[in-house]
């Protein structure tokens, strides 16, 4: 009798229960051991900084890659901010090197919560990389756009 394609699948899984992202040989011995020996050397993690500005306004600094590996913790800083109802939020993009389609959709959600609350937001330092990114996807009109944070805090 002849194993079925499930029992085949359920086999390779048996034999090897570790997930590798990277493509690496399913069957070796060892698990991938996320440790300074083994980590990713592409993969950019992504700061989040935020400091208090002039009349009640948030800059919220990002530095790093803004893509959907590493937005989490943006996402959770940038609704934070907005719930406060600050003056203003003032996100400084000067430090992102790269931004998806999920970075994307974080700045625009941002802005929609931000108008829902009544706080303004503007983009401040955008890199050439996320600039092109918002003219692809035409949506560098809907955002208040300068070439640095102390610029948009003098709005």
């Amino acid at each position: 009798m002849m194993p079925s394609d499930d029992d085949r699948r359920a086999h390779a899984a048996a034999a090897s229960p570790y997930h590798d992202p990277y493509g690496a040989d399913p069957y070796r011995a060892e698990p991938y051991r996320h440790d300074p020996y083994h980590a990713d050397p592409y993969r950019a993690e992504l700061a989040v900084r935020t400091r208090p500005a002039a009349a009640g306004a948030v800059v919220c600094a990002l530095a790093g890659d803004l893509d959907i590996e590493t937005l989490a913790p943006a996402a959770d800083t940038l609704t934070a901010l907005v719930a406060q109802r600050p003056g203003a939020v003032v996100i400084d993009l000067a430090g992102v090197g790269f931004c998806d389609s999920s970075g994307l959709n974080l700045l625009l959600r941002t802005r929609l919560a931000a108008g829902e609350e009544g706080v303004e937001l503007h983009l401040a330092a955008v890199p050439p990389t996320v600039m092109r990114v918002l003219e692809l996807t035409g949506t560098r009109a809907v955002f208040s756009i300068h070439p640095s944070a102390e610029e948009a805090l003098a709005v």
